[in-house]
């Protein structure tokens, strides 16, 4: 991998950009059955929201998997993630009027979940 390459892959700039625009993407399809502008909305609201989860998700599991011990640290990271996700996700969609808050957030929490439980394990095996 080239160094340019490779300084994008660690960008968190673009990850947060994909993640809103891949997100983002998937709020509009999901409320494509609604009225302009409702789609759009939603899909800027997840957008924004996949962004900041993708920017601070990491952290959150690595300061939440070094605080349990045991088999904690492998089931309460991504737990605790999914449930503090799943509930502002929910929360925002509903205050911004989003129509299909399930089927937006549905995709979004999955992949974040996802990720947690993957980064979790990736953590919790590592240690001595």
């Amino acid at each position: 991998m080239s160094p340019a390459l490779a300084r994008l892959a660690r960008s968190s700039a673009v990850h947060m950009a994909f993640a809103f625009l891949a997100m983002g993407s998937w709020a509009v399809f999901a409320n494509r059955g609604h009225a302009m502008p409702r789609p759009l909305l939603a899909g800027v609201v997840q957008g924004l929201l996949s962004a900041c989860i993708t920017l601070f998700l990491k952290r959150i599991v690595e300061w939440l998997t070094s605080r349990f011990s045991g088999l904690g640290a492998l089931v309460l990271p991504p737990l605790i993630a999914c449930l503090v996700s799943a509930t502002l996700l929910s929360a925002i969609h509903a205050a911004a009027g989003t129509p299909e808050i399930l089927a937006t957030v549905a995709l979004p929490l999955t992949v974040a979940t996802s990720y947690a439980a993957l980064y979790t394990y990736t953590l919790w095996s590592a240690r001595p």
